[in-house]
């Protein structure tokens, strides 16, 4: 799966997947939906003041005026929006949420309440999937958004979660890479402790489907040519598809210096709760937003 288009068009369903979204009178937001169904990615409920909603729809889109695959959902605030679009998937109505114009507070604040909310005991985190010019594969980055500073365990399930995000997207077998400072264990950097600690819990089963390999830096978890280089013989060294960061500044850092500096194309999400949940930034581009959601519909099949 070298490119995001790849797997908008792998998510393509005939609109069978439902995508509950919450805050919805939004020109990005409406933008995404509109190219998601026209790709054939999804169905949608759209939570929002139903009056204000049809007429943004009415002024900018009015190829969804009436669209047998949009459904209008009234709410009177934020709070009502996140909390009805939360209980639809909650509820079996619909396969993935969706963050639209709210803050992430008060949507992951329905996400996580205890009567309705998506929970499922499993650590939250944040996957993105990047295309990168030069790289004949998607990158996977977590966590850049959730985890601020993960311990051992957490690693792991940010891990599997990262592992399921790949396999549905077609990567049968996902090079893991736990990423450090240096490829030497030394016990004053945990990150290379914990690196060494999850190879061999992948390696005694504890984490499956995918194969692990750390502690190494980033140069030589995405280059075979510098991972040679520095003498390292590892047969998965330079072949990441997904990068573990050690802390949310590390993936901060990493997620925005992709975009900004390499100017890759990126879609994420959040895994680990009973459905995955888009949850954008607001001033992401409708194009993120598409690609965010083709990620979640492949997903939402696993």
């Amino acid at each position: 799966m070298p490119t995001l288009d790849a797997l908008v068009e792998k998510a393509a369903s005939s609109h069978t997947r439902i995508v509950s979204v919450a805050c919805s009178a939004d020109r990005k937001v409406l933008e995404a939906v509109e190219m998601a169904i026209m790709r054939g990615i999804a169905s949608f409920l759209l939570f929002d003041d139903e009056e204000r909603l049809s007429i943004m729809i009415k002024d900018y889109f009015p190829e969804l005026v009436g669209h047998p695959f949009i459904k209008i959902k009234h709410a009177d605030s934020k709070e009502e929006a996140a909390e009805k679009s939360v209980r639809a998937v909650s509820d079996g109505d619909a396969h993935v949420l969706m963050k639209g114009n709210l803050p992430t507070t008060t949507i992951m604040k329905a996400v996580l309440n205890g009567e309705y909310g998506l929970r499922t005991g499993k650590v939250l985190s944040h996957v993105a999937a990047f295309e990168v010019d030069g790289f004949d594969r998607l990158l996977y980055v977590t966590d850049a958004g959730m985890n601020i500073a993960p311990s051992l365990e957490d690693k792991a399930q940010i891990i599997r979660n990262a592992v399921a995000t790949a396999r549905a997207s077609g990567v049968d077998m996902p090079i893991v890479v736990p990423l450090a400072a240096i490829e030497t264990i030394n016990p004053v950097m945990t990150p290379t402790t914990d690196a060494a600690s999850l190879v061999v819990m992948n390696q005694r089963g504890q984490i499956k489907d995918c194969i692990i390999d750390g502690p190494l830096a980033l140069d030589n978890a995405v280059s075979i040519e510098s991972a040679r280089h520095k003498g390292i013989t590892s047969k998965t060294a330079g072949l990441a598809d997904i990068l573990v960061v050690p802390s949310i500044e590390a993936g901060n850092i990493l997620y925005k210096s992709l975009m900004y500096f390499a100017r890759a194309k990126v879609g994420g999400i959040i895994q680990g709760a009973r459905a995955p949940i888009v949850l954008t930034s607001r001033s992401d581009s409708a194009e993120t937003k598409l690609y965010s959601l083709a990620l979640a519909i492949q997903s939402s099949r696993d």
